[in-house]
């Protein structure tokens, strides 16, 4: 994506992330991945406008993945569902 495109929907509002209801870390596995390097396409939102980014995989669960990604020097880590997200390296 125009990194000028993400930069302008990146201010129209804050990230979103899944709640911790939504991801269940008590009930179910989650995987961290120590060096996280799987480069995945994922779907995100900035207040109401989705985006997909491109972004590195840090950890998962069954239903979900969090993930790192960069707006300019702004780091940005979120979690999405896990049908949100194309993994780049298989």
């Amino acid at each position: 994506m125009d990194e000028r495109i993400l930069l302008n929907i990146s201010r129209g509002g804050p990230l979103q992330s899944l709640t911790a209801v939504e991801l269940r870390l008590n009930e179910v596995p989650l995987t961290i991945d120590p060096r996280p390097r799987r480069k995945v396409k994922a779907w995100v939102r900035f207040g109401d406008a989705p985006v997909r980014v491109d972004a590195v995989a840090a950890r998962w669960t069954p239903d979900a993945v969090g993930i790192v990604f960069r707006v300019e020097e702004i780091e940005h880590r979120c979690w999405v569902w896990a049908g949100a997200v194309d993994d780049l390296t298989s």
